[in-house]
């Protein structure tokens, strides 16, 4: 697999989980997306020193490494070295969940079909593991709403982000058309965000899931992102300002 493929899949599984946002007919089809935020967790085989080499085969390089202590993540920010979306791939650490969550999830994990647990597109075949019951779902989003993603909708692309400067628009100007097609502003607690970009987070719209059980409710599965770099004199790609620089550790490799 060559990163084109790797980055058709990833948008093909993206806008299959969120057609709304696939609808929207909001940027030139040459216009890029500036970062995709794919999530996983640090269990075997989806954690992300498994997935990296990859990512590394795809020609991204690690340019980053940052520490959420107080959201229980670790980020890599992966640089593609050309006009191609940056990629920050998030890993929940699951020993900051409490017993009975963290236990939950990863009953679920060791529920995965070994099938599913192989080759290069692991971000991008869907869930490999069982749907949770809704009483489940309803723990672990009390005890981590990360947590509560991964187990419904397993390790994939989260949100994605597009640069409103690159497009030639403000940001204002496209938050008014995103909210005219009925995506509502929200607080995105994934990410800490760096003072250094105008960000703006939209949840997609629910969709309804069947659960373990065969109940169906409405959750909300991702979302979309603008930002827009507050000094437009600088050579940085928005992508590569995302994260505050006091998340930043070091890191070999």
């Amino acid at each position: 697999m060559q990163r084109d493929e790797f980055l058709q899949q990833l948008w093909l599984d993206y806008i299959h989980c969120h057609p709304d946002i696939g609808a929207l007919s909001l940027w030139p089809l040459e216009n890029r997306v500036e970062y995709c935020v794919l999530v996983t967790l640090n269990r075997a085989p989806y954690q992300a020193q498994r997935l990296l080499p990859a990512l590394y085969h795809f020609g991204y390089r690690r340019v980053g490494r940052h520490a959420m202590a107080d959201r229980g993540i670790l980020a890599n920010v992966l640089s593609p070295g050309n006009d191609d979306a940056w990629i920050v791939l998030i890993e929940l650490q699951l020993d900051t969940l409490t017993q009975t969550p963290r236990r939950h999830l990863e009953a679920l994990v060791n529920r995965s079909h070994p099938q599913d647990s192989r080759g290069q597109n692991l971000l991008s075949r869907g869930r490999p593991w069982p749907m949770p019951d809704w009483a489940t779902f309803q723990q672990l989003h009390e005890a981590h709403p990360l947590a509560a993603w991964l187990a419904i909708m397993g390790p994939r692309m989260h949100h994605i982000g597009f640069d409103c400067q690159r497009s030639g628009h403000d940001i204002a100007e496209y938050a008014d058309v995103i909210a005219e097609a009925g995506l509502k502003s929200g607080d995105q607690a994934l990410l800490p965000i760096s003072p250094l970009l105008d960000h703006r987070y939209y949840a997609c719209c629910t969709q309804r899931a069947v659960f373990a059980a065969g109940d169906e409710h409405r959750v909300t599965t991702g979302g979309l992102a603008l930002v827009q770099k507050r000094l437009s004199g600088t050579r940085e790609r928005a992508a590569e300002l995302l994260l505050p620089q006091h998340t930043r550790c070091e890191f070999s490799a």
